[in-house]
């Protein structure tokens, strides 16, 4: 029985019984569910503390799986120290540590995650999405955009989860699992995960707090413990004590609730440090903010309230989100590339333009070309041109720069020369829409 098969098996049974607690599990983990697990484990990943690449690992996979099978069932895995490294944030000035485990540890953990997920997504809710199957970052995006226009939404409660990945509670998080997986092999490995050690500098230190970094598993066991802590109860405790309309939308461990009322949105904001607190969780106090934002109306645009309202923005997944006008003359939400993301995206463009001096021309046209197209995959949505074409036209200029930097010796380049090479034999990709809100609503 193929590994899809299995695991529509296991939606199935969590879909008809709700209530009830997965106790037998391991039995799925045979060598065809973990020779699949290892083909969803990238092979580019970077080695853990005792440097093997997953190219090394697969030259003898079948005794490597059947030995890890063993271990897992037996209860005599011993989860390895992950390696842990660190990577600059988008300001460059402060670094995310970033944890890297075994090619073994990855690929038990992929079988597990491959476990938790037919069970969880059927009690998964329509506002989560990151780090879900066809639940994409536009997909949020999207949802997003749809319960601003549909739903009167005045107020907008933009949340910031002080480093969420790295204070999770443990005891909390066995509790919330429990509720639907008590299979002992798979309880006992999520336990020897959540205890492992962290690998730095040559020093070895074990954290009472957090998922396991850079682990396969974290993403689901994170959105199985915002799912409990956040949007159940915003579901079914919140919105049935509102007197206006409200929505959530969270994408992993981000997340904006909007309101209709002011006084429901200060309800919320009063408790809802509370109900994190309990979990474990800090908000971060000053990037946690309420934010007016109510659609413009023409017949009211000179009152006070309503110019306040209409000048309301916020950011959401790399985007700024702010009321504009149609073409129509109406009102509608509109995005753009938030500002951050549009410096960060830029010194990249320059830092690698920098890198790459030493290569032919032709070499880097090609590699800005994929960066520029990788760019409008992402940011390439309705209403976002602008901002396209003016990161499109800096990328250039700091193409420019840094050839005539090079060129110096033989007199430079100037910007004539450089835009008839780019005209002739090296076009940059034109802004295109990837994402566009009419073909998401046919």
């Amino acid at each position: 029985m193929e590994v899809s098969t299995k695991q529509l098996q296991i939606a199935e049974l969590a879909a008809t019984r709700p209530e009830e607690s997965f106790t037998s599990l391991n039995h799925y983990l045979d060598m065809d569910w973990m020779k699949e697990a290892y083909r969803r484990t990238r092979r580019e990943s970077a080695p853990g503390v005792d440097g093997q690449t997953m190219e090394e690992y697969g030259k003898e996979l079948e005794s490597n799986l059947q030995e890890l099978i063993g271990l897992a069932k037996s209860g005599r895995y011993h989860a390895p120290p992950v390696r842990r490294v660190h990577i600059p944030k988008g300001d460059g000035k402060e670094t995310r540590p970033i944890g890297i485990p075994t090619c073994q540890d990855k690929v038990l953990q992929r079988a597990i995650t491959m476990l938790l997920e037919p069970i969880y997504e059927q009690e998964f809710m329509e506002c989560s999405f990151g780090f879900r199957p066809g639940r994409s970052a536009h997909d949020a995006l999207q949802y997003l955009w749809k319960q601003c226009m549909d739903n009167q939404v005045r107020w907008i409660l933009d949340v910031d989860i002080r480093s969420y990945f790295d204070t999770l509670d443990h005891a909390k998080l066995r509790e919330i699992v429990s509720q639907r997986v008590r299979d002992g092999v798979v309880r006992k490995l999520i336990d020897k995960w959540l205890k492992a050690g962290v690998m730095e500098a040559g020093e070895l230190s074990y954290r009472a707090q957090g998922t396991p970094q850079g682990g396969v598993i974290s993403p689901i066991l994170s959105n199985i413990y915002l799912h409990e802590v956040l949007d159940k109860w915003f579901a079914h405790e919140v919105k049935v004590r509102l007197k206006g309309r409200a929505f959530l939308v969270r994408y992993a461990d981000d997340f904006v609730m909007g309101f209709e009322y002011e006084e429901d949105a200060q309800r919320v904001y009063a408790v809802l440090p509370k109900r994190f607190g309990k979990y474990g969780l800090n908000l971060h106090p000053t990037k946690t903010r309420l934010i007016p934002f109510g659609r413009p109306c023409r017949e009211q645009e000179g009152s006070q309230r309503t110019a306040q309202q209409g000048k309301g923005v916020f950011d959401f997944l790399g985007f700024t989100h702010y009321w504009g006008k149609t073409r129509k003359g109406g009102y509608a939400v509109k995005r753009k590339t938030a500002a951050k993301r549009m410096s960060r995206g830029l010194k990249a463009i320059s830092q690698w333009v920098q890198s790459q001096l030493h290569l032919p021309i032709r070499d880097q046209w090609e590699k800005l070309v994929q960066k520029l197209n990788g760019h409008f995959a992402y940011y390439g949505i309705t209403g976002n041109a602008e901002a396209l074409e003016r990161f499109r036209d800096a990328a250039k200029r700091l193409w420019h720069k840094w050839l005539n930097r090079r060129s110096r010796q033989s007199g430079g380049m100037s910007w004539q020369r450089f835009e008839e090479l780019l005209k002739q034999f090296y076009p940059l990709p034109p802004p295109r829409v990837v994402h566009s809100i009419y073909a998401a609503k046919s």
